[in-house]
């Protein structure tokens, strides 16, 4: 078939996304969320993976796993990287330089393979590009003449704590000169942010807290802040009554291309052809159910739920103090615990940890984290204030312990405990008397914990509304379809 006969085979009429997430867990779920919204609103998708993480899903759900839909399909590109370990998260240095230096040339050859009739099996001409914090599909799309999407599956207080890296590294805050600047007190000096009160460095995003001048954590996320002004829109995952000032000046900085869509997963359960969708799953793990039918057996939120993320990694001490507080205070606890979670080997628990927790405590490899989070028995969640994690907690109503690790979660922190009214921030270098005291004060009837409780609850409600019949997610969703993905400007 030569390529003109091919190309009028091609279904021309339907808009074609092509998404593409930063190859992380939290941002491959959300990522995922976005499509399948789109996919119900009349999209073909086109969901792109690394190898990498290709072959991850693979190895957990299945050979079939990435099959997909005639009409939402998946594909790979290379990032560059070392062959390792699948049941690992990828070093994330090495993974953010890949997608500075490396993922945009193979990106583009996929993108022109889309478009070529006799290559792209089928489906539709690209009409749109959505890149979860990946500034190299930005400008593919502009270079193909089709609308993008900046989606930062971030909050709006993370989306503008990366802004602010430009401005720190133009006036010589950053690099810092050595490592003193991390221990003299310099992060709890106050810092000027937009749309935000009462910042101290220590809140914003980590990653510019370097004292190497090419260091690829800090450059690829302040790219990707930069590459969110030449977008199309931006979507950033909160909800209006969730950020309300920093939103507005976001959109006044931006001039009204800023979309907050939010909570995804209310969204997506509102999908009438879900049971279809639902064939599409987002975990590189593989989840152990188990964990739901122990919880069954608790009382209503009588369980502390731990879980440190997909790329958190700690301390075997730090390990162990978190352990010891744990069963001292008596609480009962889900604690997910990922084989990588302690540096440079196993983690092990000790011994009279285990003897204790057999009484009180769940331990899970990984756990369909959502669902826990809405069972009737947990009261608490003890997290590293990942994105992903805190908009499932407050989707669900339940407040948080926080040990903020890197990137933008002490930014989360930071207004999980300050202005939102839902946490409580444990020290860096964790000790155990201080995890048994915060879990007794979160868990128990009445005092803080009882107010924290009330106050996800509040926003629990806000959320609903906001994904809800004609709400302000359901409107911004609406809005950046009908007026920029199908819209004729770029």
């Amino acid at each position: 078939m030569g390529s003109n006969e091919a190309e009028q085979l091609r279904p021309a009429s339907r808009p074609h996304a092509v998404c593409i997430a930063c190859p992380a867990q939290s941002h491959i779920k959300a990522t995922l969320k976005l499509a399948k919204l789109l996919h119900a609103r009349g999209f073909y998708i086109t969901f792109v993976n690394s190898e990498f993480n290709h072959r991850r899903f693979l190895n957990t759900k299945g050979p079939r796993a990435l099959d997909g839909l005639p009409d939402f399909r998946f594909a790979a590109i290379l990032d560059g990287i070392p062959p390792s370990d699948l049941g690992s998260t990828q070093d994330v240095p090495m993974l953010l330089n890949s997608i500075l230096t490396f993922m945009k040339a193979p990106f583009r050859e996929l993108v022109a393979r889309l478009n070529d009739p006799e290559l792209s099996g089928g489906g539709p001409r690209v009409s749109c590009v959505i890149a979860d914090t990946m500034p190299f599909a930005i400008d593919v799309a502009r270079e193909f003449g089709v609308p993008s999407v900046s989606y930062w599956s971030f909050s709006a207080c993370g989306f503008m704590g990366f802004r602010m890296f430009r401005p720190l590294l133009e006036q010589g805050i950053t690099p810092f000169k050595d490592d003193s600047y991390l221990t003299n007190g310099y992060l709890d000096k106050p810092v000027q942010v937009p749309g935000m009160k009462n910042m101290q460095f220590r809140d914003l995003p980590s990653f510019f807290q370097t004292t190497d001048p090419t260091d690829p954590p800090f450059h690829c996320l302040m790219e990707c802040a930069d590459a969110a002004a030449r977008a199309s829109a931006i979507v950033v995952h909160s909800f209006d009554a969730l950020e309300p000032n920093l939103i507005a000046t976001l959109n006044s900085t931006y001039s009204g291309r800023v979309y907050p869509i939010a909570p995804m997963q209310l969204l997506v359960d509102q999908i009438e052809s879900k049971s279809t969708l639902d064939t599409i799953s987002y975990s590189l793990w593989k989840e152990e159910p188990q964990c739901l039918r122990w919880l069954d057996s608790k009382p209503a939120n009588s369980v502390v739920y731990v879980n440190f993320g997909s790329i958190t990694t700690m301390s075997k001490e730090h390990l162990t103090e978190f352990a010891m507080g744990l069963v001292s205070s008596e609480v009962s606890f889900l604690w997910v615990i990922r084989p990588d979670l302690v540096v440079g080997e196993s983690a092990v628990l000790p011994p009279e940890f285990e003897e204790r927790a057999a009484r009180t405590g769940f331990i899970s490899g990984w756990c369909p984290q959502e669902e826990v989070l809405n069972h009737p028995a947990v009261g608490g969640f003890l997290t590293h204030c990942g994105w992903g994690s805190m908009m499932e907690s407050l989707t669900a109503g339940v407040p948080v312990l926080c040990w903020p690790f890197f990137g933008d979660q002490p930014t989360n922190c930071k207004y999980a405990c300050s202005e939102w009214g839902v946490g409580v921030e444990i020290e860096k270098d964790v000790k155990r008397a201080a995890v048994e005291e915060v879990v007794k004060e979160l868990m128990m009837n009445g005092g803080e914990g009882e107010k924290m409780r009330k106050k996800a609850g509040e926003w629990r409600k806000l959320a609903r509304e906001a994904a809800g019949p004609g709400g302000s997610s359901v409107v911004n969703l609406d809005r950046l379809v009908n007026d920029v993905l199908l819209g004729k400007g770029v």
